[in-house]
């Protein structure tokens, strides 16, 4: 995949947000701008759903981006599609190189299968979504759909399956999305000790806004 870079500097940002290490975030974005979703110490799965802040019953739809665009991976030039089909936001900017779309969010059912027992009540992105959905008010439990994780590598096997590896991002690594609409931005900045997509060792993110 292509890295690109932005011309965009930090310090003429309208907005700029901490996501803590293993936290959720909801925030707004209007149309026309763009948000830089930044990997602050590298290897940092950022879990992230976009919803139309209009009517957030539409919300981005892996089936139909990955259809339009061909490839299973998100990187510079992907447009994120909704499930009515309009285009969402498009990625301008990118110097990780690759985005996982398959991989979904870390659950308490997934980390009981996948892991042990004993992991069941650990913190979850699913349950980070969750919480930021309760504060916010606009959205619940039945909006919670299959997500992009940024910054995560999860290989597809040659016989068709997925691996959870170690990152390849890095500290600094960025993501730029332009907003084709106003949009709800949902994080759960990821929590997840079992596998190492985030080195082992959740980090902070940075959200950064220009218009």
């Amino acid at each position: 995949m292509p890295i690109t870079h932005s011309d965009k500097h930090p310090e003429a940002a309208v907005s700029r947000r901490l996501i803590a290490a293993g936290e959720p975030s909801l925030s707004e974005l209007k149309a026309g701008q763009t948000l830089r979703i930044l990997d602050l110490e590298g290897n940092q799965a950022v879990d992230t759903l976009f919803y139309n802040a209009r009517n957030p019953r539409e919300r981005y739809d892996v089936q139909r981006t990955l259809r339009k665009q061909g490839r299973v991976y998100l990187s510079s030039g992907s447009v994120l599609y909704s499930n009515l089909g309009n285009p969402m936001l498009t990625i301008s900017a990118d110097t990780c190189g690759r985005h996982d779309t398959l991989g979904g969010a870390c659950a308490q059912e997934s980390n009981t299968v996948r892991y042990a027992l004993d992991k069941r009540y650990m913190h979850s992105c699913r349950d980070n979504f969750l919480r930021a959905c309760l504060h916010d008010g606009r959205l619940s439990k039945a909006d919670i759909s299959h997500n992009i994780n940024f910054f995560m590598n999860v290989p597809v096997t040659a016989e068709g399956g997925l691996t959870f590896e170690d990152g390849i991002s890095a500290a600094g690594k960025y993501v730029e999305l332009v907003a084709h609409m106003d949009i709800i931005v949902l994080i759960s900045n990821c929590p997840q000790l079992n596998n190492p997509c985030n080195g082992w060792n959740p980090t902070p993110a940075e959200l950064l806004v220009w218009d």
